[in-house]
């Protein structure tokens, strides 16, 4: 789990609960990690004889937080036993790929006293052990890390003056630990040069008077060659550091509060998440249009893949969140991605890589003898969805005309043709939790959305043929929906059928239902959505929030009982909203906002789900969906204020 995640579309840095860096993605978000598994950039303070690191002393007390108007960190370390506090105040400079730490020293102690602060740097540079060198540049006061076509230079001042010491050294080879140990007698080497498998330590000395502060500043800066990366220092220095840490502040703060939002009813905490959450969203896209799930990547450490990869699901609520918030041009970088890698036949693949490359999947092109596609059809029809909806919020009649061909028909094609000739459903696909194949109702919601999202644009477009074959096949899919993913007896909709097996499985899953909510195969009245969403929720209810489905065994706490995802119980928030009638109709509403919030890390930060056995964040964090739900819910709480007349201009967001 990440405490902090700070990004500029280039470089994506994730500092841990001990403020280390543990993530280093460069050149791309999500794409070649630097820092990954058990690395880290280690932080220390040598006082009065002995040296104390953060992560390893549990005397420290640290306290990560996010400026709530920018992506920005804001971390406090105190150990009152040393008589030493840290802050940091941390950002990614929004126009470079630069690092940058502002950090504040203070001795607490009540005599003068010397103390030494050392930041490490473990990196696998581009996630390989060899062939990596890392060396003491003289001219430029600067450690530089590099390996072929990446190169990390590190450095520093305080007061004016470069850092005080360094050294260079073999990283858990040879019998070695790493050179963090040469740092443990207050002393550095000065090893100028090391090549394999490599680390580095700096220093920053001083003698500071009885609760006397000083401040350092540290950058990282990353380039495709050493000289790029020297040539970012230059700039830096040019501009100063505190010019960059200021202006990206600014930057941050300005893109965040373009539109004067008013959060009628809800407290500080929630209105500070959603900023946050914006602000998260915003972190995990890529410059090339690719927009990641995770940035973290903890579970490299239990030899699992990462979450950073592009599903065209994640990336499209990440889009509709963005396009409601106002930012359509991040929006329109993502649809060119998937014009992309959208195949030939009209569909999209399991997940990619953030340079458009094919990422790994677990879903297989034979299943029993049969080939088949390796698909979650859900993919392609909310990036057709999603496409509809950019067109309502921007009105860019020129961009849709321009991915007409090659994206929205060659997709909405695919969707017409990939259907059974008896139920006129979707043919069996993975379905939206990537566990089961055949016929979910969530997927088959979902094509009828794109259809009908489909025939809206060619309908924009002046194409008549397009316009009915599209609706003529959306109306099939409803009908489908009804008839055969709609169980009477139970009053639930069907989590998926077997074609293959001639079987229906009755378990209850949240998705059904909010796929027929949320895509509007039926309007949220209706007695039977009423009836099988009211009953998902409170059959999946644990520890305030709602769980996937029954059963679900995906890092489960309790045997037999599912965790609660934010994603799923914000889908409650959101059916709530569209039935609300009234103010006092949306006091649910709020409770989940506030449990949502309530539930967050301090910096803002919300996981994949929470355990069912004490309602602690499990699972990757921050997950990006997460915050998606979360802006899209809050966004929908807005509008709903403002069709009730109670807040005339909630959301002035076009």
């Amino acid at each position: 789990m990440r405490s902090l995640i700070v990004s500029n579309g280039k470089l994506l840095v994730g500092l841990d609960r001990f403020a280390q860096v543990r993530d280093l993605y460069f050149p791309h978000v999500g794409l070649e990690e630097h820092v990954y598994g058990t690395l880290r950039h280690r932080i220390g303070v040598y006082a009065d004889g002995a040296i104390s690191w953060l992560s390893d002393d549990p005397r420290w007390k640290i306290s990560i937080d996010c400026e709530e108007d920018a992506l920005v960190g804001d971390t406090t370390a105190v150990n009152e036993a040393l008589g030493v506090e840290l802050t940091f105040h941390d950002l990614v400079y929004n126009e470079k790929p630069i690092f940058l730490r502002r950090i504040t020293v203070t001795n607490l102690a009540d005599r003068a006293r010397d103390l030494k602060l050392y930041l490490g740097h473990e990196f696998q540079i581009s996630r390989s052990e060899a062939a990596s060198t890392a060396y003491f540049d003289p001219a430029r006061n600067a450690l530089i890390h590099y390996r072929g076509q990446r190169a990390f230079l590190v450095a520093g001042e305080s007061d004016g003056a470069p850092f005080s010491d360094y050294a260079v050294g073999l990283l858990r080879y040879g019998g070695k630990e790493g050179t963090f140990r040469d740092a443990e007698d207050g002393s550095l080497s000065k090893n100028a040069i090391e090549h394999g498998p490599v680390d580095s330590v700096i220093g920053f000395y001083g003698t500071y008077e009885a609760g006397a502060k000083r401040v350092v500043r540290y950058w990282l800066a990353a380039g495709e060659s050493i000289e790029s990366a020297c040539a970012l220092q230059d700039y830096l220095l040019k501009k100063t550091p505190e010019h960059l840490l200021k202006t990206a502040s600014d930057y941050w703060r300005a893109w965040v509060n373009r539109y004067a939002w008013s959060f009628y009813g809800l407290g500080k905490a929630e209105q500070a998440l959603f900023k946050k959450s914006l602000l998260l969203v915003r972190a995990h896209v890529d410059d090339g249009g690719g927009i990641i799930a995770s940035a973290d990547s903890d579970p490299l450490q239990h030899g699992k893949d990462t979450y950073a990869y592009v599903w065209p699901r994640d990336a499209s609520y990440a889009a509709l969140a963005l396009d409601r918030a106002g930012d359509g041009n991040i929006v329109e970088r993502f649809f060119d991605f998937a014009n992309a890698v959208i195949t030939n036949d009209g569909y999209f693949m399991h997940k990619y890589l953030p340079d458009r490359s094919l990422g790994s999947s677990w879903h297989p092109w034979i299943r029993g003898g049969t080939p088949q596609l390796p698909i979650q059809e859900d993919e392609t029809a909310l990036v057709i969805y999603a496409l509809a909806a950019h067109y309502r919020h921007s009105r860019d009649l020129e961009f849709i005309e321009n991915l007409d061909n090659s994206l929205m028909e060659k997709a909405a094609d695919f969707m017409v043709e990939y259907r059974d000739a008896t139920t006129k459903l979707p043919k069996p696909s993975y379905d939206l939790w990537e566990e089961r194949h055949g016929v979910s109702t969530f997927t088959a919601a979902a094509v009828y959305g794109a259809l009908d999202a489909a025939a809206e644009l060619a309908h924009t477009l002046g194409k008549t043929e397009h316009t009915r074959r599209y609706r003529a096949a959306a109306d099939e899919v409803k009908e489908g929906i009804l008839e055969h993913l709609y169980d009477g007896t139970s009053g639930l909709f069907v989590k998926l059928l077997d074609p293959a097996n001639n079987a229906t499985d009755l378990t209850v899953d949240i998705a059904g239902a909010y796929g027929v909510f949320a895509f509007g195969v039926l309007p949220p009245e209706d007695p039977r959505l009423s009836r099988a969403f009211e009953e998902s929720a409170r059959r999946l209810s644990v520890q305030g929030g709602i769980g996937r489905y029954e059963r679900d065994a995906y890092y489960a706490a309790v045997e037999g009982v599912a965790n609660p995802w934010f994603v799923t119980t914000l889908w409650n928030a959101e059916y709530l909203i569209a039935k609300a009638k009234r103010d006092e109709d949306l006091e649910p509403v709020r409770g989940i906002f506030a449990w949502v919030a309530a539930h967050a890390s301090p910096s803002g930060v919300l996981s994949e789900q929470l355990s069912a056995a004490d309602g602690t964040q499990v699972s990757v964090a921050p997950l990006m969906w997460s915050h998606a739900a979360y802006v899209n819910a809050v966004l929908s709480y807005l509008d709903k204020l403002e069709e009730l007349g109670i807040c005339p201009a909630c959301n002035p967001a076009p």
